[in-house]
């Protein structure tokens, strides 16, 4: 395993360990003020992914990593690959964060490949624009996060991010990058994940499966060259351009010489020919290359090093520098051990307060049962403590409260049944909902079976009645049929007689 070093301490730190390619990689990182200190990388050779080796080698195994106790303070993070994730950006209405979280679930589960119990997401709200606010998903199938979580268990990191936002965090930090939207580009030896950023932050991510094997000049027939490069570099370079444009119709921006992007390179030939390819097809782009401005003056660390690394660097940076708006996707299958231990004995402080007022509310009914035979004993003892008026009074707000209630929807829960009866194939776009007429839902999908067999599951839901497809029009452009159904939902959109 290579090792590089500097024999600094510091009582604030961080690790970062990541699976980048065929390699393990960690490194450990330090921070004052805008001074980036590298304390030490390491790496496995290429092909060995032994997770618990490699915990020994950067001594992490033997401890609780979440965050030590002793004078070297550190938070530790892993990195998960984001080949395995899917990107989704969509825009929805102002509204409350609960019910953004019923929407986001609602329009995340009609684009899954798979049924919700297999699949977990995580999104991320930007800030509103004219009147939308701009969403991120991220979706993964659940079983390989929980592999990934069984690799990493041992070490018991503070945190799981999806690498990718690291790649995002080291643009900015280390390779002159900026809070422009742009896109970021980082090549592996075989593939390239193509991130867009936005105020400075992850909000969509692709994986190619180009990367710099199949743009460099190895094992190829030395007779078969086309302008310097052979024929199979030639073919690799336009299908690599041609994803490219594909990714950026997909972002939003299919103009070719709108969004920046910025290709990390090393200055190797690999990143030259992207580079060259991109700007010959007309697309505004660049190289990036790393900065050592930003890095301590006592770190002894190359630029080549800081390219190498730059995966786990950005993962540490984004521990340190306190980001918490992370697309937590492992938030339901991974929490730090300390954490755990934390959130038992909360729940048993408060498992034993609930035993204690339970017990208490059953010795005031035994109290008040034993001369319960008395006619108004219990109305005797509250008049004779001073309070029988306040109880008829709590009595009667309560019931007013339950009435209120009674006539007000709960938006939140028609969105959950909405999101049960969705179907496959299903995008809904807007819900229309007032008191005192039929609410009203339209959306998109591919074919019409598909609102048939949605407009059945609303059917099936309680307090969901008279569901009816009002009109169904086809999008010449996306070739999707546009929908409407109108429904019942209790007797809130039923129209009220005056008596």
């Amino acid at each position: 395993m290579s090792n590089i070093t500097t024999d600094m301490r510091t009582r604030q730190s961080a690790i970062a360990i990541v699976q980048d390619g065929r390699k393990l990689k960690a490194v450990k990182l330090k921070k004052q003020g805008t001074a980036i200190e590298v304390l030490w990388t390491k790496s496995t050779e290429a092909g060995d992914l032994d997770w618990k080796a490699f915990e020994l080698e950067c001594g992490l195994a033997a401890e609780s990593t979440g965050k030590d106790n002793n004078s070297d303070n550190k938070m530790v993070v892993a990195g998960f690959d984001s080949a395995g994730v899917v990107f989704y950006r969509i825009d929805l209405p102002t509204v409350p964060d609960e019910e953004i979280a019923a929407m986001v679930k609602l329009q995340a589960e009609a684009r899954m490949p798979l049924p919700a119990e297999k699949m977990e997401l995580a999104w991320r709200a930007d800030q509103a624009q004219n009147g939308k606010v701009p969403v991120t998903i991220a979706a993964a199938r659940k079983e390989p996060l929980e592999k990934f979580v069984e690799n990493v268990r041992g070490f018991d990191p503070a945190k799981i991010l999806l690498d990718c936002e690291g790649i995002v965090k080291a643009w900015r930090a280390l390779f002159s990058g900026d809070g422009r939207d742009a896109v970021v580009v980082s090549i592996t030896e075989r593939n390239s994940q193509v991130c867009l950023a936005q105020n400075g932050r992850l909000s969509n991510a692709v994986v190619l499966d180009t990367g710099t094997e199949d743009l460099s000049v190895t094992n190829q027939d030395p007779f078969a060259f086309v302008a310097g490069r052979s024929v199979d570099q030639t073919e690799s370079a336009e299908r690599f351009v041609q994803d490219i444009r594909s990714v950026l119709e997909l972002f939003g921006h299919a103009e070719p010489a709108g969004l920046p992007i910025f290709v990390l390179s090393d200055d190797s030939g690999a990143h030259e020919i992207v580079v060259s390819s991109l700007k010959s097809a007309g697309l505004n782009v660049r190289a990036a290359y790393p900065q050592t401005a930003k890095l301590d003056t006592q770190t002894r660390i190359s630029p080549a090093d800081i390219y190498q690394y730059r995966l786990p660097i950005g993962l540490a940076l984004t521990v340190l520098d306190g980001d918490t708006d992370q697309l937590n996707i492992f938030e339901h299958l991974y929490s730090p051990l300390s954490e755990a231990k934390r959130k038992r004995r909360l729940y048993s402080t408060k498992t034993a307060c609930a035993v204690a007022a339970i017990m208490l509310v059953l010795l005031l009914i035994a109290s008040y049962a034993v001369d319960v035979a008395s006619p108004g004993a219990i109305e005797k003892r509250l008049n004779s403590a001073g309070i029988g008026s306040d109880i008829d009074l709590l009595i009667q707000r309560q019931r007013l409260i339950k009435s209120v209630a009674s006539e007000r929807p709960d938006l939140l829960q028609l969105l959950n049944l909405i999101n049960e009866g969705g179907s496959q194939g299903i995008q809904l776009d807007k819900l229309d909902f007032k008191k005192g007429r039929p609410a009203s839902i339209s959306g998109q999908a591919q074919r019409a079976e598909q609102v048939y067999e949605f407009q059945k599951n609303l059917l099936a839901k309680k307090g969901i009645t008279d569901a009816k497809i009002q009109s169904t029009t086809q999008d010449n452009k996306t070739k999707k049929l546009k929908f409407t159904i109108t429904f019942n939902y209790k007797n809130f959109t039923k129209k009220r007689t005056r008596r």
